[in-house]
């Protein structure tokens, strides 16, 4: 059956121009200049006879037509991806994860070992990107700055954020909360921090992985949870990755506020003490986000079975310290 069809490279330019609602954000993704998506968004709309976007000042909007066809176009390029993906991963019996830099490094690579071990047979390439991260508080197709859940080259994709990924399939990893931590010299040196007010004769550290007024808990939200006044929540140096607000509590520079999951080893260790037993829910999580099209994929299932198993290891491990919040 002859299929007659506009040409491939047109229908990518209006996916990834669709999914950005930007020309520039789907040029840099497709690897090349704003001119040639809107060529190509021009050759498409001839072609149909129908308008695809309308271009407005400063910001590009789709039309219903173009709503109306985004659905079965992502269908398709999901087929030819499983496809594509299925023949190579199954003879080089590969899988590619994205990650988070500060899950990735802290949290999972050490646990890799024992994947390998269980799975021998499967090439695990792990890439991290700050594009896992939601740092508008927003999922993908949102805005010119959202990115897609669905990492160029990844099956899988593990995302902190809102969780709200429409069209794809979603399962919650971990729900973590935020702790102070520091390390013992500090928390037993010549300030010593006994109750929540000792706060104020030291450093705070802030982890500012998520910007915006009100998207993650700060110093402010958790001081006021312990019901201490008198300490200054704006002071101290600030981190836009998690990693660094953690190297510096690990340094003795200061009480860093940290998602649990990413200093347990850690605390297990001894490297780092929580000097107060209080924390504050995270409104984000940790997902596992994937296409409808490679859920089933031997590769990505071993791999989901085995982030699922280990997640909830950790969930019961850090059972009785919850109780305390």
């Amino acid at each position: 059956m002859a299929y007659r069809l506009p040409p491939l490279g047109s229908l990518r330019a209006f996916e990834a121009a669709a999914r950005h609602l930007s020309f520039k954000h789907a040029a840099e993704e497709l690897h090349v200049t704003p001119a040639a998506i809107s060529q190509q968004i021009k050759g498409l709309e001839d072609y149909l006879g129908v308008r695809l976007f309308v271009r407005l000042t400063r910001a590009l909007a789709i039309t219903p037509q173009g709503e109306a066809m985004l659905p079965g176009i992502r269908a398709g390029f999901d087929c030819l991806a499983e496809a594509v993906g299925s023949t190579c991963s199954a003879e080089a019996g590969g899988l590619n994860v994205m990650a988070p830099p500060s899950f990735a490094t802290r949290w999972l690579v050490p646990r890799l070992p024992d994947f390998a071990a269980a799975y021998p047979d499967i090439r695990l390439r792990l890439s991290s990107s700050s594009d896992s991260v939601d740092r508008r508080g927003k999922g993908r197709h949102v805005d010119g700055d959202a990115p897609d859940p669905r990492v160029a080259d990844s099956e899988l994709a593990i995302r902190y954020g809102t969780g709200h990924y429409p069209g794809f399939v979603v399962e919650r990893l971990l729900a973590p909360d935020w702790v102070p931590v520091c390390s013992p010299r500090l928390a037993n040196g010549e300030r010593p921090l006994h109750s929540p007010p000792d706060l104020a004769r030291h450093v705070l550290i802030h982890d500012e992985t998520i910007d915006g007024e009100g998207r993650q808990p700060g110093w402010r939200e958790w001081l006021t949870a312990a019901g201490v006044s008198g300490v200054d929540s704006e002071r101290g140096p600030r981190f836009n990755n998690a990693v660094l607000a953690v190297e510096a509590a690990l340094d003795g520079q200061g009480v860093a506020l940290a998602l649990r999951p990413l200093v347990e080893a850690d605390l297990a260790a001894g490297r780092l003490i929580l000097p107060f037993d209080l924390a504050v829910p995270s409104p984000f999580a940790y997902f596992l986000v994937m296409r409808r099209a490679v859920a089933n994929r031997a590769p990505v299932a071993a791999f989901r079975d085995w982030l699922l198993r280990q997640t909830s290891v950790g969930v019961a491990s850090n059972a009785p310290a919850a109780d305390g919040v």
